[in-house]
């Protein structure tokens, strides 16, 4: 869903906007953003809760994300767990899972009192009653009700969640399992009312680029179409103007992961063992957290083009700040990981958040300079299947063409074939996991909708025909320059 269709993400975009114009100007306090709260929401009047304090209780817990900090107070500061609820506004769904609606007619059959092995339900005055204290919520009733009048409403953000991360503390307030939870965000995708939200980097990033610290940014691939009327010159200009000293595209790190990835391939199709591509951090959780041995076993080495990137960006200024720019929560998980070369990750809405504050308009620039370098094969990593293609590209420049690849479409795909690998039972050479559906353009901080921002993308890149291998050539790689293998 686009950023402004969702009037949860419209109040994080604000608060993420005021909260970067105060850090530009050296002004952030929590007395200005307390008062920025009752600003928001003035008078007595309540627009999504019962009142309005609870309203700004709700911004406020926000507003301590936007900083860095745990939304609680009180909870043990933990910035690895990028995805966390907020405690004040998640009290909106149904608590109870099964409930019997007026469709009930009390019939004679009792199908629903007749398949309960708990003694749960029974005949009230208008229609069957429920015992919470006794039903287990296996849904028997609700399968059996001729009239379709018991319903299981699954809260959305425990249905979204591919691994069971969330559960229900004794106030039925989510929590989030953190031994499971692989930071891919669909739970804060899926909430309706924005109760699960992303610690944000946005204040140390702009305090680095006002105390003179060369911060060099790096946009993933799917920036290109998130800004409707902004090509890739315009976003990078724009970025400039933030006080970035540089701005590169990711691609070329994806360029570097396709090359190694296929020679890594090789090795496993000699010994008759699949493997995964690994550029999807949430992917790799899933695979590192839940599949461990298939993640022991089949999942590649490379690191992610992000990581790749920023080793190579290093390599070259060691004392340089890098700052991720993309759509992904669990890139911010990523950045934290041993021998990182990522200081910082900030998603497309921070990104935009920042350059409304300073009033950057990207449609009214006009860019001087070349077009960046990146492959077309580099830039399309953004779209689902579009690793497994970067690969395959590399092989049949060696004169391979018999390569058998699976895209796994969002996380449950994923899981699914992860099982089938553990089990033997995957019958391709490699597998593409992305856990967002379509790709990481459909990322779950991404500020336009998925299908407009791809049609965006491929119409930019209609011309642009330079090939891994020319990418590989014109910015002097060398397989082994650059450290772009992980230590599992």
């Amino acid at each position: 869903m686009g950023l402004f269709k969702h009037d949860a993400r419209v109040i994080k975009f604000d608060l993420l906007r005021y909260t970067a114009d105060l850090a530009f100007k050296g002004e952030l306090s929590e007395e200005k953003l307390n008062a920025y709260y009752k600003a928001l929401i003035p008078g007595t009047k309540a627009n999504y809760r019962c009142c309005v304090y609870k309203e700004r209780e709700v911004l406020r817990q926000r507003g301590r994300l936007v900083r860095g900090m745990m939304a609680n107070d009180v909870a043990e500061h933990n910035p690895r767990q990028i995805v966390q609820v907020i405690e004040a506004a998640c009290d909106g769904c149904t608590i109870r899972k099964i409930q019997v609606t007026d469709n009930c007619r009390k019939c004679m059959a009792k199908s629903c009192m007749g398949s309960c092995n708990f003694g749960a339900i029974s005949m009230g005055e208008n229609r069957a009653v429920i015992d919470y204290d006794k039903c287990k919520e296996c849904g028997a009733c609700a399968r059996n009700c001729p009239y379709h009048a018991i319903v299981v409403t699954e809260r959305p953000c425990k249905s979204a969640c591919p691994v069971d991360a969330i559960k229900w503390n004794d106030d039925d307030i989510a929590i989030i399992d953190e031994t499971k939870c692989i930071n891919c965000g669909r739970c804060l995708a899926a909430c309706p009312f924005g109760a699960i939200e992303d610690i944000s980097w946005i204040v140390p990033v702009i305090d680095d680029i006002r105390n003179g610290r060369k911060m060099v940014a790096m946009v993933a691939p799917a920036i290109q179409g998130q800004f409707e009327y902004a090509n890739l010159k315009q976003i990078r200009e724009g970025i400039l103007k933030l006080g970035f000293s540089d701005v590169v595209e990711v691609a070329l790190g994806a360029d570097v992961v396709a090359y190694e990835e296929y020679q890594e391939l090789k090795e496993h199709m000699a010994n008759k063992v699949p493997m995964t591509t690994s550029c999807c951090p949430a992917f790799v959780n899933m695979a590192k957290i839940h599949f461990p041995s298939v993640y022991e076993k089949n999942v590649s080495t490379m690191v992610s083009p992000m990581m790749a990137r920023a080793a190579m960006i290093k390599k070259e200024d060691p004392d340089c700040g890098i700052v991720f720019i993309g759509p992904c929560l669990a890139k911010k998980q990523e950045a934290m990981e041993e021998h990182t070369s990522v200081d910082y990750v900030l998603t497309f809405e921070e990104l935009a958040a920042m350059m409304i504050s300073k009033h950057i308009y990207l449609r009214e620039i006009s860019p001087e300079g070349n077009e960046w370098e990146a492959s077309l094969g580099g830039r399309n990593f953004a779209q689902g299947g579009g690793v497994a293609n970067a690969v395959m590209e590399v092989a049949k420049s060696e004169g391979v063409d018999n390569i058998k690849a699976y895209y796994a479409d969002g996380a449950n795909e994923c899981k699914k074939q992860l099982l089938l690998m553990k089990v033997g039972r995957f019958n391709f050479d490699i597998l593409e996991g992305m856990s967002c559906e379509g790709g990481c353009i459909n990322g779950p901080c991404g500020i336009n909708d998925a299908m407009d921002v791809k049609k965006r993308m491929n119409k930019e890149n209609e011309t642009h025909k330079l090939t891994i291998n020319e990418s590989l050539k014109r910015m002097g790689y060398e397989s082994g320059s650059v450290h772009v293998h992980r230590t599992k």
